[in-house]
């Protein structure tokens, strides 16, 4: 074993608070894993863990250890990264973590323009709507549409997405038009479970007056995606993210309803952990992002 080896073996049992996840992320043994943080220890004269059936806890001579590797490792990559220069090209993998009607939808056409100015490099994008430990799941960048709510991040934002009301032009013709929100409840509503509104929708008027709508719905789905979907098939009105129907507006296949009102907003950010230096492959894929999305 090596210092650098021994560092990443370091850090990688204390960002996934495990022998066995840290192994499956340096892609070796936990038997490996368990000699390395030994080696360690006896090379350094101190102890970074302690060590119970059921957990490992850093000890302060281990945070030490560990806030000093992740700086030099950190310096290590960067001078690589220099010394290979700017013609060399990207090399590596980027893990990508995304929501799944973003990354389908906005992401997916996107990313090929990306991997053609950087061949060298591998992406993987990971598709969740789930809340992601970016640390444990050794996630390089997670693109996410909402409040921020980890301060241990840095949040980078993009734009501003609003939520609109949408239909397909035959729902409106065989329902009729909703004229005023407290209409709304003659119509069949799609739910989408994502956003915790349930069937109390916030819309405001011009006034920026706030209204809490009860709606009727007999159906609800997890995804924006699959709302818009539902709705271009005439299941009903749906209250979706404005990015996930654009396209569908300007093909004419949905069309906004009460246009005079707007609901909620969410922003779409860019997280990534707090380094002093930041890798030149992340660097590149925050500007492409920006390039592509940035209000």
């Amino acid at each position: 074993m090596d210092t650098l080896e021994g560092m990443r073996t370091v850090i990688a049992v204390v960002e996934t608070a495990s022998f066995t996840a840290a192994a499956d992320r340096l892609g070796i043994s936990k038997a490996l894993v368990s000699k390395y943080i030994g080696e360690v220890e006896k090379n350094t004269g101190v102890r970074l863990f302690n060590r119970t059936t059921r957990q490992i806890a850093l000890t302060e001579s281990g945070k030490s250890y560990y806030n000093q590797s992740l700086e030099l490792l950190e310096q290590y990559n960067s001078m690589l990264e220099n010394i290979a220069g700017e013609q060399a090209g990207l090399k590596g993998k980027l893990r990508i973590s995304a929501p799944f009607s973003f990354g389908e939808q906005i992401l997916a056409p996107v990313l090929p323009e990306f991997m053609q100015a950087y061949p060298g490099l591998k992406i993987e994008l990971l598709l969740s709507n789930k809340p992601v430990d970016m640390l444990e799941e050794g996630i390089d960048l997670r693109i996410r549409i909402g409040r921020i709510e980890d301060s241990s991040m840095i949040a980078r934002k993009l734009q501003t997405i609003p939520l609109i009301l949408a239909a397909s032009p035959a729902y409106i013709e065989k329902a009729g038009q909703p004229h005023t929100p407290e209409n709304l409840n003659q119509f069949n509503c799609i739910i989408d479970s994502n956003f915790g509104l349930s069937t109390h929708w916030p819309l405001f008027d011009k006034n920026n007056e706030k209204k809490q709508i009860a709606v009727r719905s007999s159906l609800s789905v997890n995804g924006s995606k699959a709302v818009a979907e539902l709705a271009a098939a005439g299941a009903g009105i749906g209250l979706v993210p404005f990015n996930v129907v654009e396209k569908d507006f300007k093909s004419g296949r949905l069309i906004r309803v009460l246009a005079d009102y707007q609901s909620l907003e969410f922003g779409l950010y860019l997280m990534y952990p707090h380094r002093q230096y930041v890798s030149r492959k992340l660097r590149c894929f925050i500007e492409f992002m920006q390039q592509k999305f940035e209000q």
